[in-house]
């Protein structure tokens, strides 16, 4: 059993065992090594065993330390260290039994011995933590140590889950799993460890005044029971019941102590174990949710995704123009590749232009290419998307903002797959699939004389709408697991997941720049975060920014005057008829009118009457 031993001075010989997580020493009788010698302060140093090391930490920052001839204000110690606490010379033994004969300063070492083999018991579980990642199997551990510790005939884990304790683990003195291990539990000292969160000790529970009429006692006749609770972070896991039957008033309160150090230890590994284990769980989980959601590079489960796989498994092994619609960030490009990759011309070329990016003065250039000398700076003959798609897809991103002027070359380009390079007079015919995108509403760009009606229909053969990321409820969740570890190995980020709130936080945000917006803030989130679970701080999802919850009347009411609007913009502003099909008193349409504080759609100033 480690030990100091005093081997200069009047102290000579005495031994102190070394059997606490912390062991003081000073001058004062109130330290655990108590040394009557020069140079020794009230409270001079102390022995904390961590339950792998010892080492030596100074308390009082003047007092003098040596260990083997240097001065320290902490080391860890070794076996058969010289140690000068003051003026008294002392040996730390790891082996040395503390059997020196009975004095005023030695203590008695039978509850010592006890409370060291618990702390050798956690350093040994800690130790299986470092090889054991299987939660059920370091609760047998913790099981096994706690009942050889105390000397129990046998054990209970218990953990909390919705708030109710569920047994884990029922073992032995043998190390055996006990069967039926609900019917050797007391529920009423269960509840009371939960209740208070506080160690208990019952001695003799048949004649123990708080327990004695206890149904659960009486029935199993218990004699001696120790309970403690598993508390990580101010949170509790569980507890660990203990219990003999034969040998009444065997747990004594130094036992009590031995397993409340054993059970708050245990408790910070069983912690740690559990959240690998819930991670674990939760990647198996995202896995199967993945190859169950997942078409494609494509996630989503909800009915309106539903619908664009739907449509891509349709379109995909035709040659039909396809419009892909939606906000932007909602993955238009992605669906476009899946129907490329499904379709029989994955073998060729998928080409990709944004509409929007190119100056108007190459975008012309940039579809059909040029001859040399075409205009200033051309100075060699290029090809032009259209060309470099052939056998292929061409995807034209963002259609809705090619110029007027391109607009008529594009159609005529669709519907001869026929180009003209600029500056060329021959034209080239090509063999491609046209797809578009835009996050435009093309109907009403059509009405401001924006956008041609007839390229409009040419490209709108089969439109396929990709829902925003708001209207796609727990396929958030699954994306933002998924991009997480998509980046954790890109940035090569300790980041293991997100906390309960920040999956709230997820969901509640309007997410305005869709799936573009949230890799963007996991990206960020993951470079500067330094803790192991992402929290809604790190994706600055703060309060404010998230949808407020309105109450349900004046959702109710926005909806509806959402709703009345755009049947009346539908029927061109006649009130009547939209009363009519409605169901509504004319009235009601002339009260949301007048709350609009406006005419009415179509630009009707007064009631149209059919």
């Amino acid at each position: 059993m480690p030990c100091l031993r005093w081997i200069g001075g009047a102290g000579r010989g005495q031994l102190f065992p070394i059997y606490k997580a912390v062991t003081s020493i000073g001058r004062g009788g109130g330290n655990d090594v108590s040394l009557d010698a020069a140079g020794v302060a009230e409270h001079h140093a102390q022995v904390v065993f961590d339950g792998r090391d010892f080492s030596l930490d100074e308390v009082d920052p003047v007092a003098d330390i040596q260990i083997n001839g240097k001065r320290k204000r902490r080391a860890r110690l070794q076996h058969n260290d010289k140690l000068l606490i003051g003026g008294a010379q002392l040996v730390f033994s790891l082996l040395e039994e503390a059997e020196a004969p009975g004095g005023a300063h030695t203590p008695k070492v039978d509850g010592a011995q006890a409370e060291l083999v618990g702390l050798r018991r956690l350093h040994q579980f800690s130790e299986r933590l470092l090889v054991t990642r299987d939660v059920q199997t370091l609760l047998e551990h913790l099981l096994d140590g706690a009942i050889e510790a105390t000397g129990a005939e046998r054990g209970f884990v218990l953990l909390l889950r919705d708030d109710k304790p569920e047994i884990r683990a029922a073992r032995n003195l043998r190390q055996e799993t006990i069967p039926d291990a609900v019917k050797q539990l007391s529920d009423s000292i269960i509840a009371r460890v939960i209740d208070s969160k506080r160690p208990i000790i019952v001695a003799d529970a048949m004649n123990d005044q708080s327990f004695a009429r206890s149904e659960s006692v009486m029935h199993l006749r218990l004699s001696s029971v120790l309970c403690a609770p598993l508390i990580a972070g101010g949170e509790l896991l569980g507890l660990i019941y203990l219990g003999n039957d034969r040998i009444a008033n065997l747990f004594a309160p130094k036992a009590l102590d031995l397993v409340t150090i054993f059970s708050a230890h245990a408790a910070l590994v069983l912690q740690n174990a559990l959240l690998l284990d819930s991670l674990r769980t939760d990647k198996s989980e995202l896995e199967k949710r993945l190859k169950d959601q997942r078409f494609g590079e494509i996630i989503g489960s909800v009915p309106s995704m539903m619908e664009v796989f739907r449509k891509v498994q349709k379109v995909a092994p035709t040659d039909i123009v396809v419009l892909i619609s939606g906000e932007t960030g909602t993955g238009k490009e992605l669906i476009a590749r899946e129907i490329h990759q499904r379709s029989h011309r994955a073998n060729g070329p998928f080409v990709v232009i944004n509409c929007g990016a190119i100056p108007e003065n190459l975008i012309e250039s940039e579809l059909f290419g040029h001859v040399k000398g075409a205009f200033t700076g051309a100075i060699a003959t290029r090809i032009g998307r259209f060309q470099a798609a052939e056998k292929g897809t061409l995807f034209l991103d963002e259609v809705g903002e090619l110029p007027l002027a391109l607009q008529v070359k594009l159609l005529r380009a669709l519907q001869e797959r026929v180009v003209t390079k600029v500056g060329d007079s021959k034209g080239e015919r090509v063999d491609i699939r046209v797809i578009a995108a835009t996050n435009r509403e093309l109907e009403e760009e059509i009405k401001k004389g924006n956008f041609r009606e007839d390229l409009y229909y040419r490209l709108n053969v089969v439109n396929i709408y990709l829902p925003p990321l708001r209207e796609r409820g727990d396929d958030i969740l699954v994306i933002a697991k998924s991009l997480l570890q998509k980046f954790v190995g890109e940035l090569n980020a300790q980041v293991k997941g997100f906390t309960p709130n920040a999956l709230v936080a997820l969901r509640k945000y309007d997410w305005p720049g869709n799936v573009r917006q949230l890799e963007n803030r996991i990206r960020k989130a993951l470079v500067l975060c330094d803790k192991t679970l992402l929290g809604p701080e790190d994706l600055d999802l703060s309060p404010e920014q998230l949808q407020p919850i309105l109450p349900l009347d004046k959702a109710k009411e926005d909806f509806q005057r959402r709703y009345i609007l755009e049947v009346l913009e539908r029927n061109n502003g006649n009130r009547t008829k939209t009363a009519r099909d409605l169901g509504v008193d004319p009235r009601t349409i002339f009260r949301y009118l007048e709350k609009e504080g406006g005419p009415p759609p179509g630009g009707a100033g007064h009631p149209q009457d059919d």
